[in-house]
């Protein structure tokens, strides 16, 4: 096998596992919220498990990357996309570590307000579809997908103010005395809100590795 071919292997192999490393945090997010909505604590322990497959991940992608830096020795764009794919890894691993503090609230959380927590699950959607389409956007090399995931986290800072704000009047109408669930719920809607900063930060490492242009704007 020639050294381009193998090169060219790698790098599909990359977007293979980075691709599944994405798919393990969407899934995270998905049942971690249902864990939520439903009170189901062996769900919620089973996220928990799951970040531990995340952090293997990012581990192994690790390697990969580096494997693939100090034997191929990269240059321009190939290079960039290797280290973006560094970056990345950590924004992931970083979304594994949130919905697992979810978890960790799901299994002490009792929701005794009768608090509609619906309007979480369509939170939690739109930042498991900002993940989705950030990875994507990295295996295709769209710029657009990119700028479209980046503009959604406009979306999901709006959705935690307005449920922020929904949960603080709850407990002022309602003139309780005791707010934990409260608390809990707005944490909840805290991680969520990170998880797409997070998604936010992938995309513009994506860019990056298509343009060479960091929204620092930094060119490197």
């Amino acid at each position: 096998m020639t050294r381009e071919n193998s090169f060219d292997r790698k790098l599909k192999l990359l977007d293979e596992e980075l691709t599944h490393m994405g798919q393990l945090c969407e899934i995270a997010i998905s049942e971690v919220v249902q864990a939520l909505i439903n009170g189901d604590r062996d769900r919620a322990r089973s996220v928990i498990d799951a970040d531990e497959e995340i952090d293997q991940m990012e581990k192994d992608i690790e390697r990969l990357c580096l494997r693939l830096l100090l034997q191929q020795q990269p240059v321009a764009r190939d290079l960039r996309k290797i280290s973006s794919a560094l970056k990345m890894i950590t924004d992931m691993e970083r979304i594994g570590d949130q919905t697992s503090d979810i978890a960790d609230i799901v299994l002490s959380f009792n929701n005794d307000l009768s608090v509609d927590i619906q309007e979480l699950d369509t939170m939690a959607k739109a930042t498991k579809n900002m993940v989705k389409h950030s990875i994507q956007a990295y295996v295709e090399n769209d710029l657009e997908m990119t700028r479209y995931v980046m503009a959604e986290d406009d979306k999901i800072d709006k959705y935690f103010e307005m449920v922020r704000t929904r949960l603080i009047e709850f407990i002022q109408t309602q003139n309780i005395g005791r707010g934990e669930s409260i608390f809990d719920l707005i944490m909840v809607t805290k991680y969520l809100e990170r998880i797409g900063d997070h998604a936010t930060n992938i995309a513009e490492w994506v860019e990056f590795s298509i343009t060479g242009l960091h929204r620092s704007g930094k060119v490197k």
